[in-house]
């Protein structure tokens, strides 16, 4: 926590309530003697804050003296208790302290009329994230290359192999549960996401020497034209298709019980879909090309072949 959002919190604690630095140490999760640094912080710029000692002494504000009140209406006050419960729910993030004191500094300034009537909406309203059991320990360190846009060597794990990528990040987000790192991969001479949770290492490295090193995609078949796909999806098969973030906002309902997905599949990706509507399994037809029909068919002769009774 940076000193001066602890300064705030400080005041905003004192401002309800008297308390110790010991107290406010404990809650703040830094020694006593930063508290006690922080408290002649706070007196040098004109905070009157005075100590009583004894068993219910403690640090205390002026009778009379408090902190300029934020305005919100109702709906502001859910927006933002909504978004601060949605980030209390992430299992593994880099805002673990703050996110439960920022909490608590907005209902603090919210007058209690206002928490009664904020309070049964919220209740009801919530963002499913799945629990995933991956944790992210250079999700810290990403985030900071990430924002300076700085390049790094990564060492990397992905399905099939570990290797060392030269990658500038470019942006973190979290996407069904994981957090994903969007970067400039020197290696792959595109950008790519790449799961956080699979970073092994990460060193600060300097730029690629010029443009013209970086190589061509891997794909023989990245220049051929996209593939149109046609698909014919069941109510199950709609909401496993919007769960996908590239082309889940092509779904449309057609009539009670049917919809579709149309898009244009890049012929790099055509692997990807095929595993993507055979993972569906009878939940998705695909009604074009006929080239993904028969690769499915195929696909799924192979499981049957696998399967089959001696």
């Amino acid at each position: 926590m940076k000193r001066s959002d602890r300064l705030m919190a400080i005041l905003i604690t004192l401002q309800q309530r008297p308390a110790t630095a010991q107290s406010l140490a404990d809650k703040l999760e830094v020694s006593k003697r930063t508290i006690l640094r922080d408290m002649q912080a706070l007196a040098e710029i004109g905070i009157p804050l005075y100590a009583v000692s004894g068993p219910s002494g403690g640090y205390r504000l002026m009778e009379g003296y408090s902190l300029p009140p934020l305005h919100f209406s109702s709906e502001e006050a859910l927006v933002i208790l909504f978004a601060l419960n949605a980030v209390t729910r992430l299992t593994d993030t880099p805002f673990h302290q703050a996110r439960w004191t920022v909490m608590d500094k907005i209902r603090s300034t919210l007058p209690p009329s206002m928490l009664e009537e904020v309070e049964p909406v919220l209740n009801r309203l919530e963002i499913e994230i799945p629990d995933r059991p991956q944790r992210t320990r250079l999700l810290d360190q990403l985030l900071a290359y990430a924002a300076e846009s700085s390049w790094i060597l990564a060492h990397y794990r992905s399905e099939k192999h570990q290797r060392w990528l030269h990658m500038r990040p470019i942006r973190v987000y979290m996407a069904h549960g994981f957090w994903y790192c969007e970067a400039d991969s020197h290696e792959h001479g595109e950008q790519r996401s790449f799961r956080v949770d699979r970073f092994l290492e990460l060193q600060a490295a300097l730029p690629p020497e010029s443009a013209a090193s970086v190589p061509v995609k891997e794909h023989a078949n990245s220049d051929q034209a996209p593939i149109p796909i046609h698909a014919k999806l069941t109510y199950r098969g709609a909401l496993l298709a919007e769960q996908d973030m590239h082309v889940g906002h092509y779904v449309r309902q057609i009539d009670d019980d049917e919809w579709e997905l149309r898009f244009d599949c890049p012929a790099s990706e055509r692997d990807w879909a095929v595993k993507f509507f055979y993972g569906m399994g009878m939940d998705a037809t695909i009604l074009e090309p006929d080239e993904l029909r028969r690769d499915l068919y195929e696909l799924g002769c192979k499981l049957a072949d696998r399967y089959a009774r001696p």
